[in-house]
């Protein structure tokens, strides 16, 4: 079983104050979008690989459509990459492989260090 205590749930309430500090990579997910659920356990590792670097919370979009209306989120799965507050960055793709999100996030990291 996975430890997945590095991860937080991000709600509508609290996802402000999550991202405010430090570099932040947000999951929006469904528990309808298959290729979401399938990616579920490389976020857990790039959760520990990243863990003191990178912050990784999970956002249900069902559960804060408004949030995600804000953020102009189409589709999922969908990352974004917060740094201090600001969106740096942002991957969607239904087709993601975890190849490619890590790619993604390695060319990020690159881009901020």
């Amino acid at each position: 079983m996975s430890d997945t205590s590095t991860i937080v749930e991000a709600t509508r309430e609290n996802f402000r104050e999550l991202v405010a500090e430090g570099t932040v990579l947000v999951d929006v997910w469904g528990p309808d979008c298959r290729p979401c659920l399938a990616l579920f356990p490389h976020v857990e590792t790039l959760a520990e690989k990243y863990a003191g670097e990178i912050q990784v919370i999970k956002l249900e979009a069902p559960k804060a459509r408004r949030l995600c209306m804000e953020l102009s989120i189409m589709g999922m799965p969908a990352f974004l990459l917060f740094r201090d507050g600001t969106e740096i960055a942002r991957l969607s793709d239904s087709a993601l492989t975890p190849l490619r999100l890590n790619q993604w996030l390695d060319e990020q990291r690159e881009g901020v260090s």
